[in-house]
């Protein structure tokens, strides 16, 4: 071979290879144009009621105002979240499914599972946090007690007598109480349950004595009377009920557990999808009237970079695998 015919065939690549980019670069500003051309959407991985619900649903309809399309929520509950999560998965990388993830789906189960068949932060892109909420420890108000110090006295005067219900095994409001069982050196039964709901109507009715949970799920019901709220599981009050003290100024020092609910979907999704989202999603989270919706649930905007986020995955799973593994939390 000539080195001129050698040198016309590099080039003729070259060019090829040019056009190729060109036209990835063309249609990934073509999706971020006409996205979204058709409804969107939006698997809520736990059932109706909960604090991951209610963010889903506040984001969504504020997206589909913006960007002119329905932003359909469609709980699917199951397994921890993880029903949810592998349908979003193993759904079409083209925008037009995304799914709600917590700590819990993004960066406890995958500790707690041993045989998951996805691995959430491999096969999700990331795209925002919407929503972070503090945990509120929250008792029965047939129980007696109505401080975080009684609550402690009483579970050492009767161990294993009292028991607490949570959400689903290995989320926040689970590890939060496992946390509080941890630092008080206090022996209080678990009864899991599949969701916040049930557990809360539980906690209500006198079935169960304790519950941590996220306070937007909670609070209608601290407000109503219906259950007692002893304490929020940050280390600052929440200016949404700035009246409740924080575990670590009722003396279970360094306390500090929150959720988060973020935007994410099926890997290989257009990175310009992805970005108009997050976009979009920061525009609504820097508006008066949603930051002040988000407070009146209990929850407090995040928002910011693909990037943010993903350095929350990997602080928060470091964070929560050490929990686990001090509890010596297994999930079949």
């Amino acid at each position: 071979m000539s080195t001129k015919s050698g040198s016309s065939r590099r080039a003729a690549l070259a060019r090829a290879i040019l056009v190729c980019m060109g036209l990835a670069a063309s249609t990934g500003v073509q999706a971020q144009l006409t996205y979204p051309s058709k409804p969107v959407r939006v698997v809520v991985p736990f059932p109706p009621g909960g604090a991951t619900d209610i963010v889903a649903r506040e984001i969504s309809e504020r997206l589909g105002t913006a960007l002119g399309q329905t932003f359909i929520v469609e709980n699917r509950p199951g397994a921890s979240g993880n029903i949810g999560v592998e349908m979003v998965v193993r759904a079409p990388a083209d925008g037009y499914t995304l799914v709600v993830g917590a700590p819990q789906t993004l960066t406890i189960n995958p500790q707690l599972f041993r045989n998951m068949s996805f691995s959430p932060q491999k096969d999700l892109a990331p795209i925002v946090v919407v929503a972070s909420v503090p945990n509120v420890l929250i008792v029965s108000p047939k129980l007696a007690a109505k401080t975080p110090q009684e609550l402690v006295a009483l579970a050492k005067t009767q161990p294993g007598k009292l028991n607490y219900g949570s959400s689903s095994l290995g989320g926040t409001p689970h590890l939060s109480a496992e946390l509080f069982k941890s630092l008080t050196e206090s022996f209080i039964v678990h009864i899991p349950y599949r969701g916040s709901a049930p557990a809360l109507q539980d906690l209500i009715g006198g079935q169960i004595d304790i519950m941590f949970d996220n306070l937007p799920a909670a609070l209608p019901h601290i407000r109503s009377g219906r259950v007692r709220a002893l304490a929020v599981t940050t280390l600052k009050r929440t200016p949404s009920a700035p009246e409740l003290p924080t575990l670590d100024e009722s003396g279970v020092k360094g306390f500090d557990s929150q959720g988060w609910f973020a935007l994410l979907a099926p890997a290989g999704t257009p990175q310009p999808v992805l970005e108009k989202i997050n976009a979009e999603v920061n525009r609504i989270l820097a508006t008066p009237e949603f930051r002040e919706r988000l407070k009146k649930v209990g929850a407090d905007p995040v928002g910011g970079s693909i990037i943010d986020f993903r350095e929350r995955l990997r602080s928060e799973t470091e964070r929560w695998g050490k929990v686990i593994k001090f509890a010596n939390i297994t999930a079949e």
